[in-house]
């Protein structure tokens, strides 16, 4: 026995765009490429178009295994962006990115059919939306492209919207059972099991104490069967717990994202790419599924 949790996955083997990926061997590292001016991490170094490209092209370079496109913030706080707006920031780097690496697995971070229904007709192949399909539309998008994807996120406000002072009955439970309710929403409206993607939501519409019992009880997230994201990267609980600033959380951010591949998590969306593949890459290792590189100590 391995003493950690390998869930039981809902078709682990997926075709995404013209990728295969199998999810019972292989966690796949997403990065994240931000098309907006103040974004919580970057603060817009890539918002600039060109910026953006270099940033992709490094994602690749560093061995991401997907890339996940925004051009709006989850947070309300800069005030509403017309969905025009947010075209012209994500679908010139989607096009970009597509022609200058074909095979690239390109994910949009939307909660808008529009923004959506371009980037999939552009060659994105995810829809990650974190808004807990608030739109129902989206599922209608992904079942009609059998090698797309639909990320289902909890959170519990409309599309930026402030939702303070969050409450729970049980955490991981309540987050299990919303989950499981919007993954029946998608069903319903012809998503195949095969195509879904559920992300338990850290710090969205959660404060720290409640994003760090969610991370601790991964596994009854983990457990529901469908491939599930892990995105920790940099965010506030991270930032609290560790009094570290923004910019100054890999460690932090790694070790959660370590601590939720552990417990199931086959996707992890990380900032840091480098450092993330090479965390990831050994974690696989510690898990069985990939050998060493080469083998020469005590040899």
């Amino acid at each position: 026995m391995s003493g950690f949790f390998l869930p039981d996955l809902i078709a682990p083997r997926r075709v995404i765009g013209t990728r295969e990926f199998d999810f019972a061997r292989h966690i796949a590292v997403m990065a994240v490429i931000n098309r907006t001016p103040d974004s919580f991490y970057d603060q817009g170094a890539t918002y600039a178009l060109e910026k953006a490209v270099e940033a992709v092209d490094a994602a690749v370079a560093d061995g991401a295994d997907l890339v996940d496109i925004g051009g709006v913030k989850f947070s309300p706080n800069d005030g509403e962006l017309p969905a025009s707006e947010e075209l012209d920031r994500v679908m010139p780097l989607i096009e970009a990115a597509m022609a200058a690496h074909p095979d690239l697995v390109i994910s949009v971070d939307t909660f808008r059919y529009e923004v959506a229904h371009a980037a999939l007709e552009a060659g994105a192949s995810i829809v990650n939306d974190t808004t807990g399909l608030h739109d129902p539309r989206l599922a209608d998008l992904v079942a009609q492209r059998p090698r797309t994807q639909l990320i289902i996120t909890h959170s519990l406000a409309q599309p930026r919207t402030h939702y303070p002072r969050p409450t729970y009955a049980d955490v991981a439970g309540d987050i299990a059972a919303l989950l499981r309710a919007r993954v029946e929403v998608a069903l319903a409206r012809g998503v195949r099991p095969e195509q879904i993607i559920i992300d338990p939501g850290h710090d969205l519409n959660k404060n720290t104490f409640h994003t760090l019992e969610l991370t601790r009880r991964m596994a009854e997230i983990t457990e529901i069967g469908y491939p599930t994201l892990a995105a920790v990267s940099n965010k506030d609980f991270v930032g609290e717990t560790l009094d570290r600033p923004r910019g100054e959380r890999l460690s932090g951010s790694l070790a959660a994202m370590v601590a939720c591949a552990f417990l199931g998590a086959r996707i992890v969306r990380m900032h840091n790419v480098r450092e993330s593949v090479d965390a990831i890459r050994m974690t696989e290792s510690i898990l069985g599924w990939r050998p060493p590189s080469y083998t020469t100590h005590n040899l």
